[in-house]
């Protein structure tokens, strides 16, 4: 009954959200293309001919709005646990960041090439515990803080979400220890009841 209860709440939701109807105006796949928008206005990281790097990126938002903006001399490769319908311009790879067979076909498809730009939407299977919820976000932020030697180019550029709570300040500490640059976002079409943020992580030291 809760379940249901919660499912008919997160509808209703939807249904108010502005995002969501501007998103299927304009043909985004999700509202969170516009969390992406406005990063990209405010921190200037999407650039034509980049190769980017979309991590936790079903279904598909993000990669659309980075494969619109690097344009056909750049790459985008998308990675999630689940599946995605195929985007024009985006390569696709299922898999979990964990295992070792994923990281081996990423190696490969991107052969000698490091990234310019690591983006990082993915979140844990929310629980509603807060103290739980954060802790799985935190090893996310440290899964891919982990890749970053193997994946980003010396100067590229991190968008990372994470949550607002216990372990943030030694998140922020840790990434600027390897960043020249690094600030909290707090998009507008990030809700405001939710405590996510994204930091953006610019001049990879590497």
């Amino acid at each position: 009954m809760a379940r249901r209860k919660s499912s008919q709440q997160w509808l209703a939701r939807q249904r108010r959200d502005p995002y969501v109807k501007q998103a299927q105006a304009a043909g985004w796949r999700s509202r969170a293309a516009y969390k992406l928008l406005e990063l990209d206005q405010r921190d200037s990281i999407l650039k034509q001919g980049l190769c980017v790097l979309d991590l936790g990126a079903a279904p598909g938002g993000w990669s659309q709005v980075a494969a619109q903006r690097v344009g056909s001399s750049g790459r985008v490769i998308a990675v999630d646990v689940l599946e995605m319908p195929p985007l024009p311009g985006v390569e696709f790879l299922c898999g979990d960041l964990r295992d070792e067979h994923l990281l081996a076909e990423l190696t490969t498809v991107l052969g000698s090439t490091r990234v310019d730009l690591v983006l990082s939407d993915m979140a844990p299977n929310m629980s509603g515990v807060q103290v739980v919820d954060q802790a799985r976000t935190l090893v996310l932020g440290e899964l891919v803080c982990d890749l970053l030697d193997d994946l980003l180019r010396p100067g590229g550029t991190l968008v990372l979400k994470t949550f607002h709570g216990e372990g943030f300040d030694e998140l922020m500490r840790g990434l600027k220890g390897r960043f020249r640059r690094v600030v909290s976002r707090k998009p507008a079409a990030s809700r405001a009841q939710s405590r996510e943020v994204y930091l953006v992580a610019q001049d990879f030291r590497g």
